[in-house]
């Protein structure tokens, strides 16, 4: 699963609004899990043997940095964001079968200007003057997820450990570890979470299949 896409459609499809750093993490990681076990068992009830949950994540980032625009100190490591995805990550690592695979943020040291208010800026609509705290964003990024995904595909297809990977993922990064599975005769199937996937995937994945519950979208 990836962490990430994952938290940001569950707080989506529980119409939440501010965002998944304000959800109960205890709860979170119990829905979590009913999502993954629901994927042991298929349309006709017949339950398979799970081999092990893989979540992909980054822990947070934690130093302290200035606001450009209010001249504000942040501490990333205080804010509910980086609170809440710690309390998670130590929920997850109660839960049977469920490993963690962290890979790290890659801090870019810099401020970004959202793009709608570079756009304004540039036609003069408004000035240096009008921009706000909210206007820019701290540059980072994720390292090392995408590869320990593929990585981990690859090497449980060609030790022929399981017969069926799931992903729980949102983007076509997977495309070539989904290539390796299919030819070393893995059923391959995608899970995005009710999230639209442009049509050229369906020739990657051996089936598409959300489990989690449309009923708050």
């Amino acid at each position: 699963m990836d962490g990430s896409f994952y938290l940001k459609r569950y707080a989506y499809l529980n119409k939440h609004k501010a965002g998944f750093d304000q959800f109960d993490s205890e709860k979170t990681a119990k829905d979590f899990k009913e999502i993954m076990w629901s994927h042991v068992k298929d349309r006709n009830e017949q339950e398979h043997y799970l081999y092990r949950i893989l979540y992909y994540d980054c822990l947070p980032l934690s130093k302290r940095v200035h606001n450009p625009v209010s001249k504000r100190c942040v501490d990333f490591s205080k804010s509910n964001v980086a609170k809440f995805r710690l309390a998670f990550f130590e929920e997850l690592k109660k839960q049977r079968k469920v490993a963690l695979r962290l890979g790290e943020v890659k801090d870019h040291a810099g401020w970004v200007l959202k793009p709608e208010r570079t756009k304004a800026l540039l036609k003069e609509d408004i000035s240096i003057k009008d921009l706000k705290e909210e206007d820019v964003y701290y540059d980072m990024t994720q390292k090392g997820v995408d590869m320990r995904i593929g990585l981990d595909i690859a090497a449980l297809s060609y030790k022929r450990l399981v017969d069926k990977i799931v992903l729980v993922s949102g983007d076509s990064d997977f495309v070539p570890a989904a290539k390796i599975a299919r030819r070393e005769g893995i059923d391959f199937v995608l899970d995005p979470m009710w999230n639209h996937i442009d049509k050229s995937l369906f020739e990657h994945i051996d089936g598409l299949r959300s489990t989690i519950s449309k009923r708050n979208k």
